[in-house]
Order: C-alpha cells, then sequence, then structure tokens
C-alpha cells in the first residue's frame, strides 16, 4: 500500500510539472508575438510621418532648379508688371439727409442714438440709400459722363471724358495684339447701329460694341458704396492721371445729388407745377372779368337803368368769386412751394476729393515678390512629386 502512495504522489508531481511548463511556454509565445507586432506598429506609424529633414535634403540636391525657375520667374513678373501703366484713385464720402421713421417707439430712437443697426428701422424713400451703387448699372447714368470735360494734370490733353477714355489710355503691348485680334472677328454690327442712331448720336439703352466698351470701362474706374450702418456715401475713382481722379470724383457727386433730389422732389415739384398752372388760369380768368367790370363801369357811369346796374352788379360778383379763387390757389401753390423746399434733401461732404500724390497700383514689388513665393512652391512640388504621389496612393 505504501508504494502504491508513492507512485500515486510521483504522477501528481509529474502532471503539475507539465502543466507549468506548458503555462511558461505560452506565455513566452505571447512575448514572442507581442514583440513581433511592436516592430511592425512602429513602423507603420513611422511610415505616415514626414520626415522634415529628408523632405530639405532633397530640395538642397535639386537646388539647381531654384537657380533656374527662381530667376525666370523675376525677369518674367518684372518685364510683365512693368508694362502695366500705373494708376491713382481718389475718394469722397457724403452724408445725404434721410427721413427716417422709427416703428419701435423710445427703446429703437435711444438705439440709433448709440449707432447701432435696427431692423425695423423704415424711410420714407421707395429707393433706399443703399440701392445707390446699383446707379452705375444704368447706361443712362453712366452715359451723362461721357460729356464731362477733363484735363490732364499737365494741360496736354483737354477734351471728353469718353473721349479720353477711348484715345488717351495706356495699356500693356501685349493688349494691342489682343484688340487687333478682337477687330478681326468682330461683326458689323457697330455700323448698322451708327447707321440707326444717324452717325454721332449716343442712345443709352442702344450702345454699339465701343460705347458699351467705354461703358463697362467706366463702371471699373468708378465705383459707388454705402455704408449700410450710418448710409455714408463713398465715390471712389480710379484713373491714370491724378487730376482726372479728382474731376471726375466731384461731377460723380454733382450727378448723383442731382438724382437723389429730383427723385426726392418728384411728387412736390409736380405740385408745385399744377398749382402754378392752376394759379395762372385762375389770374387769366381774373383778370378778363375785372377788364369786362372796369369798362362795363365806365361806360355806364350815368346810367341810372336797373337792368345796367344789375348787370354791372354780377360783373362785380364774378370779378368777387374769380379773384377768391385766385387767393385760394396761390396761397396752395405757397404751400406746395414750401413742401418742396422741405423734401429737398441736405448734403453734407465729410470728405472731399483730392488730387492723389502717391500711385494707388499696380503694387510691383508686391506682385514680384508673391510671383516668385509661388514659383518656388511650384518647383518644391515638382522635386517632391513622387513622394507626395506615394503619400497620397500610401493614404488611399
Amino acid at each position: 500500500m505504501m508504494k502504491e502512495k508513492e507512485t500515486g504522489k510521483d504522477k501528481i508531481q509529474t502532471v503539475e510539472a507539465t502543466l507549468e511548463n506548458d503555462s511558461t511556454n505560452n506565455d513566452s509565445i505571447k512575448d514572442e508575438k507581442v514583440e513581433s507586432q511592436t516592430p511592425n506598429d512602429s513602423s507603420s506609424t513611422n511610415a505616415d510621418v514626414i520626415d522634415l529633414r529628408q523632405v530639405f535634403r532633397k530640395l538642397w540636391r535639386k537646388k539647381h532648379c531654384f537657380l533656374i525657375t527662381l530667376p525666370i520667374a523675376f525677369v518674367l513678373s518684372c518685364l510683365h508688371i512693368l508694362n502695366v501703366p500705373r494708376y491713382y484713385s481718389s475718394e469722397l464720402k457724403l452724408a445725404p439727409e434721410l427721413e427716417v421713421s422709427f416703428s419701435g417707439g423710445t427703446l429703437s430712437n435711444i438705439a440709433s442714438n448709440f449707432g447701432f443697426d435696427i431692423s425695423n428701422t423704415q424711410t420714407s424713400d421707395a429707393i433706399s440709400p443703399v440701392l445707390y451703387p446699383d446707379l452705375m448699372d444704368d447706361n443712362g447714368f453712366v452715359a451723362n459722363l461721357f460729356d464731362v470735360r477733363i484735363s490732364t494734370i499737365d494741360d496736354s490733353i483737354k477734351t471728353t471724358y469718353y473721349d479720353y477714355l477711348a484715345k488717351h489710355q495706356k495699356y500693356p503691348w501685349w493688349s494691342k495684339y489682343v484688340n487687333s485680334i478682337k477687330k478681326k472677328f468682330s461683326s458689323d454690327s457697330d455700323l448698322t447701329r451708327r447707321k440707326r442712331t444717324g452717325g454721332t448720336g449716343i442712345k443709352p439703352y442702344e450702345l454699339t460694341k465701343k460705347q458699351n466698351d467705354i461703358t463697362e470701362l467706366i463702371r471699373n474706374k468708378i465705383t459707388i458704396s454705402v455704408d449700410k450702418k450710418n448710409t455714408i456715401i463713398s465715390i471712389n475713382v480710379k484713373d491714370q492721371d491724378p487730376l482726372v481722379c479728382k474731376a471726375m470724383a466731384d461731377t460723380v457727386q454733382i450727378k448723383l445729388q442731382q438724382f437723389i433730389t429730383e427723385y426726392r422732389t418728384n411728387k412736390s415739384r409736380v405740385d408745385v407745377e399744377y398749382y402754378r398752372k392752376l394759379t395762372r388760369e385762375a389770374w387769366e380768368r381774373y383778370r378778363t372779368i375785372r377788364d369786362a367790370y372796369v369798362r362795363s363801369t365806365d361806360a355806364n357811369t350815368d346810367v341810372i337803368l336797373a337792368s345796367v346796374r344789375s348787370r354791372v352788379e354780377d360783373l362785380e360778383n364774378d370779378m368777387q368769386l374769380k379773384y377768391t379763387a385766385y387767393t385760394d390757389l396761390q396761397s396752395q401753390l405757397q404751400d406746395a412751394e414750401a413742401k418742396l423746399q422741405a423734401r429737398t434733401p441736405a448734403f453734407t461732404l465729410l470728405k472731399g476729393a483730392s488730387v492723389p500724390i502717391k500711385p494707388a497700383g499696380p503694387k510691383r514689388m508686391i506682385f514680384v515678390i508673391a510671383m516668385l513665393f509661388f514659383t518656388f512652391i511650384g518647383t518644391a512640388m515638382f522635386i517632391l512629386r513622387h513622394g507626395i504621389m506615394n503619400l497620397i496612393l500610401g493614404k488611399g
């Protein structure tokens, strides 16, 4: 029995030893798997990271490409920008009088005093000041600038604004070839329109090709903008001559003031003309009956007949009625003229147009630097194109 117990214990010990060996083997296998996976993960993460040092080394090895492209870009950008004519800019600011009514009561008035934009602010005008810049889209408004007399700062050119833009503008050398090509492919519509308009007449809403080009050029040179918060009108004019800038800014100001005044006072002016016409007709009727009464009175001074006296009295009564109607219309005319004066807006010039001293553009140095920057980026992308494509395809 003792021997059987000892053999049983030996068997149990051997089983436990085998189990421990299996567990240690499993742990070692797991550690090997973890170790085998760790370098793979690090290599995958490193593959997604761009090594800037390698990028700089590659760019430095290809530095001769930059030594070729950058000087070429510098020369070409200089040749381009030096042929673009300089232009000047002049600006003025104008504050028109507005008839504003607030529907929000006292709170709206207090908010408006602090300069806040109130959504329920309403004006009595159908055309809001915000719409004034749209006047430059109207051919009629722009065509009114064709006949404006201008002169350059050196007095070498004195002509109309239309002729100045058509004949005395400087353009880059390549634009001449572009314009010649356009003329070869242009149609005969201009000749047809000149015959229909009489040769020299300008119809704002039936412009020829050349007149339409001048109109678009004026729209590019003259800009009207309105500050929505305080309704201040800004007029900016760009031109190749500084004196022309100021002259056209002042002219657009006058034209805009005339438009606003005519629009604001249109109804009042119609009323004034209407009452003026009625007053004039009433005066003619009164003067006619007055002359008839005077003649009848002078002819029948010593007449005592009742029929004659009654006719004179009728003339007198009719004259009084005509005079009363005339005086009533005269008072109504004066009221209409007072309303016209009240409706006429006042304008405050916040900033007058001045003759610019320095050109406003083009910014030649900034242009050259920008071209060099884009050339550098393009050259670097061309050198690194294979790496960039591999990175894109690898992520895809």
